[in-house]
């Protein structure tokens, strides 16, 4: 599918669509990808291509439009890490909160969503997805290894959707004592599951990136789809 565009107060930026195949009445939910540090790539894509071949809109911001619109990047070479952190580094976390709120609202009104519209992010999308949990009114998030999370638990309590949490015990980018905390404070919010997964390192959901687990990704998101089936059809 092409990109759209989507307009806000300060520009407007594209997003890669996804849309599926197949109707079904009274409407399709949608749902909101949010990208990793490596922009709207190859792998974004086949994430939305795949929620929008199980009957879901799928939709992808670029959030890096004021930086570096358009760019894609992978795990592959030193050149795009180094590319990657850069962007990650200068990246205005409120303002990409405003773009995923009117992505959000978008969703929800493309012709033929139902209205119900979810939130899956990766990475630096996995913290987002996070804090669109705490900012948005999102039907349910799900956060695969998202980085960051352990300095914004306080905030936990005003999660009152359903929100998934994918934590890959051996993140390079999470400490251990970070996913403690994440697992004892969140604990008492029964909005919130956390779902750990032992010997294996971040981003072991990314399509043929280096730390990919089929096993591991595979679980993930049999429990994130059963997710999306509860609360956004």
């Amino acid at each position: 599918m092409p990109d759209i565009t989507i307009n806000c107060s300060d520009g407007q930026f594209t997003a890669y669509m996804a849309v599926p195949t197949d109707k079904i009445s009274g409407g399709n939910g949608g749902i909101l990808v949010i990208q990793e540090i490596f922009g709207v790539n190859k792998d974004m894509r086949a994430h939305c291509d795949r929620m929008a071949s199980i009957g879901y809109f799928a939709l992808c911001p670029d959030l890096f439009w004021r930086q570096e619109p358009g760019i894609q990047l992978a795990d592959q070479s030193d050149t795009d890490w180094a590319k990657a952190f850069e962007l990650y580094k200068g990246f205005d976390v409120d303002k990409g909160i405003t773009d995923l709120l009117i992505s959000l609202e978008h969703l929800r009104h493309i012709d033929g969503c139902n209205g119900k519209a979810g939130t899956v992010g990766f990475c630096l999308g996995g913290f987002l997805a996070y804090k669109m949990a705490i900012d948005s009114d999102a039907n349910c998030n799900v956060s695969y290894y998202g980085v960051g999370i352990e300095d914004h638990l306080q905030q936990a309590e005003k999660i009152d959707m359903p929100t998934i949490l994918h934590i890959a015990e051996e993140d390079s980018f999470v400490s251990k004592e970070a996913q403690l905390n994440i697992n004892k404070d969140l604990a008492a919010n029964d909005q919130i599951t956390i779902y750990n997964y032992p010997k294996v390192d971040h981003a072991f959901a990314r399509h043929d990136g280096i730390n990919f687990d089929l096993a591991a990704s595979k679980m993930a998101d049999e429990r994130t789809m059963k997710c999306f089936s509860k609360y956004l059809k």
